[in-house]
């Protein structure tokens, strides 16, 4: 594992911090008028998910962990775990459903996600960017509502709400944006 110094903490770090690995979510550099310089840090832990604001000065030494990331086929959900195939060696792994956390509702059989691990024990998945959703209802096209970036709700058929363009209407396919919950295209 690598040393790194405190001030080349970046969002998405994963560091080994007070015996537990920690991801970095939030850097604020602080230039006090007197004083050193230091990064004040708010880490998520990746084991439990709570959280912690620290400050690391740029003479402190703090551990980066490297994880090792294995893209695996989700395959079914048993009893609130998420069942996970290696489509390498067919290993079966469960993940709690709370893993991808207000995300869930996106994951779709079949579908290839990308699952962290720290030695053998698995500790984040990441969903794909873009997933194609099929509209289940919205409102219908008002005439003469050409206002620009008019937008209206929708509900897909994962029961997420998201905001569409007025051309779209039920029963089509949307690409949708897993991270900022947005509309993207049309499928």
């Amino acid at each position: 594992m690598a040393k790194i110094n405190g001030n080349e903490i970046r969002p998405g770090n994963v560091l080994e911090h007070n015996g537990g690995l920690w991801v970095a979510v939030k850097v604020d550099h602080v230039k006090p008028g007197k004083g050193g310089a230091f990064a004040q840090v708010e880490l998520r832990n990746l084991r439990n998910g709570s959280k912690d604001n620290v400050r690391f000065r740029s003479a402190d030494k703090v551990e980066r962990v490297r994880l090792e990331q294995k893209d695996q086929q989700f395959l079914y959900e048993n009893d609130g775990m998420l069942v996970f195939m290696d489509q390498e060696t067919f290993e079966q792994i469960e993940l709690p459903a709370e893993i991808l956390g207000e995300r869930r509702p996106f994951l779709q059989d079949g579908m290839v996600v990308q699952i962290e691990y720290y030695e053998s024990e698995a500790l984040n998945a990441t969903l794909p960017q873009k997933v194609t959703c099929k509209v289940v209802e919205t409102e219908p096209v008002v005439k003469g509502q050409t206002a620009a970036n008019s937008f209206k709700p929708a509900v897909l058929d994962n029961g997420v709400r998201v905001m569409v363009p007025p051309f779209v209407g039920p029963d089509e396919d949307i690409v949708v944006n897993t991270e900022t919950f947005e509309y993207v295209e049309r499928a």
